[in-house]
């Protein structure tokens, strides 16, 4: 994973990410007692909803900051801080569920994560995911790289935003059997006046730190983007973002 997170933060202004899973539970074939990974499970928001269903749930996730507030939050359910690249389950699992995590795994990497998931799951078992796809938040990616570009920066994508074609074969490959994958358009309003700039400096905080880019000229740099993306993303007294969601349903392929 490549950020760190203001766990609170993130809690606070950006609940929509969860939100948005909700909808993806539905296609979850889920029983009770099923046994489910929550992998990239954030504050647990999530897990709790999945537990909420009947499912016995384990949330997963590379940051302290997003494990240590899933446990105060939900302290009747079982959080671990693991690498989703090398995570190993306490028992072979009937689902392994992701909502907006697979983006933050560089693309070298996603061969070891979608084994570990093949691993842990029963033959049959189900993978059910959601992450950036391709086109994703493009229109604020390319202002910041010419932002970054004219003041004598390199601009260094942080995420892993696949075609439907690209990451099917490696999902295929790892012994997932592709039921649904589908790439959709999803504009997203963000909170407050400022929802550009609180969002940038959220989620996008690797290229000023690859960069070694100070606080005042990163905030700086952050204004003069959003400036540039105010006649596309700012609309009817909005931000919004443009995001583009990838979201499949795989199962165990029994003979792999």
């Amino acid at each position: 994973m490549n950020i760190r997170w203001d766990a609170e933060g993130y809690r606070d202004r950006f609940s929509f990410v969860s939100s948005y899973g909700e909808g993806l539970l539905e296609l979850i074939d889920l029983r009770k007692d099923m046994r489910v990974v929550d992998l990239g499970c954030g504050n647990g928001r999530l897990t709790k909803e999945l537990a909420r269903c009947g499912a016995r749930v384990l949330g997963i996730d590379s940051s302290e900051s997003q494990i240590e507030i899933a446990r105060q939050t939900y302290p009747d359910l079982s959080f671990e801080l693991a690498d989703a690249a090398s995570f190993e389950a306490p028992e072979p699992q009937e689902v392994v569920f992701s909502n907006a995590m697979l983006h933050w795994v560089d693309r070298g990497r996603q061969p070891a994560v979608l084994g570990c998931v093949q691993e842990t799951l029963v033959e049959g078992g189900q993978f059910v995911f959601e992450m950036g796809g391709a086109g994703n938040n493009r229109t604020i990616h390319d202002a910041l790289r010419r932002v970054f570009e004219e003041r004598g920066y390199s601009y260094h994508m942080p995420f892993f935003f696949p075609t439907i074609g690209e990451y099917a074969p490696l999902l295929e490959q790892a012994g997932l059997l592709v039921t649904s994958l589908t790439l959709f358009d999803r504009p997203t309003r963000l909170a407050g006046e400022n929802g550009m700039a609180d969002w940038i400096g959220m989620f996008v905080k690797e290229p000023f730190d690859r960069c070694g880019i100070a606080s005042a000229e990163r905030d700086e740099m952050v204004a003069e983007a959003s400036v540039r993306l105010r006649a596309e993303l700012f609309c009817g007294g909005a931000w919004f973002a443009d995001y583009v969601r990838l979201r499949g349903k795989c199962v165990k392929d029994a003979a792999r």
